[in-house]
């Protein structure tokens, strides 16, 4: 998860800290050049849009060598004073938080593709019903901002409350692209292959168009590079 200034001395348990970022890139950016003639290595960081302090992110990140960033909300309204929305929750407020700064997200243009977008474990009164009103608002948004949205293997692993099907039912409505992604916390992530043969037979099973590459030229613009 990106580096993110807030402007608080809120230490993050999840993130790369600020003072880490040069680190973070120089290790990315020499392995690229080092392997350059056997794979191509890109840039990137999942990152959370915080509306009160995503300018202060972009800013942050004007100078570094980056290729594309990842939509990855968390928490709501902010890490610091706000409420993990991966774990079970009651109050539809946080749901409803959770998708209106993701759609907002995704309206800046900035990102590649949406993570997890299913991660909100809401377990409150009328939970089908919420979800799938949150559900449609996310998938509209992501139709008409030409953005994809995660199938994550992770998720599936964890046996957790995402991927959904509700979710992704609703994504065929809307004729969503998706993008299958391995969200490795730990290196014993990698090569999961009955994952990843789950993930892309659930955008089979819902008529999901997959895409399988980010179209970097275009994500470099839109992070002005």
């Amino acid at each position: 998860h990106t580096p993110y200034p807030t402007g608080t001395d809120f230490k993050s348990g999840m993130r790369i800290p600020l003072e880490l970022a040069d680190d973070y890139f120089t290790s990315i950016t020499s392995l690229r050049d080092e392997y350059k003639n056997d794979i191509k290595i890109y840039v990137g960081v999942e990152a959370e849009y915080f509306p009160a302090h995503f300018h202060k992110l972009m800013d942050f990140m004007k100078d570094y060598p980056l290729d594309y960033m990842i939509l990855g909300n968390h928490f709501v309204p902010e890490e610091h004073h706000g409420a993990y929305v991966g774990a079970d929750f009651t109050d539809k407020r946080i749901i409803e938080m959770y998708a209106d700064n993701l759609i907002e997200g995704i309206k800046t243009g900035k990102f590649a593709y949406v993570a997890h977008p299913d991660l909100p474990a809401y377990v409150g009164e009328d939970m089908v019903q919420v979800k799938t009103d949150i559900y449609h608002k996310i998938c509209k948004a992501a139709k008409e901002y030409d953005i994809p949205l995660e199938i994550n293997m992770l998720g599936h692993m964890r046996q957790i409350q995402y991927p959904s099907d509700l979710f992704f039912n609703i994504a065929s409505e809307y004729k969503n692209d998706v993008i299958v992604g391995m969200d490795i916390h730990k290196p014993s992530h990698f090569g999961k292959l009955e994952a990843l043969k789950y993930c892309i037979e659930m955008a089979d099973r819902f008529g999901l168009n997959r895409v399988d590459t980010i179209d970097m030229e275009k994500s470099r613009r839109s992070l002005g590079k």
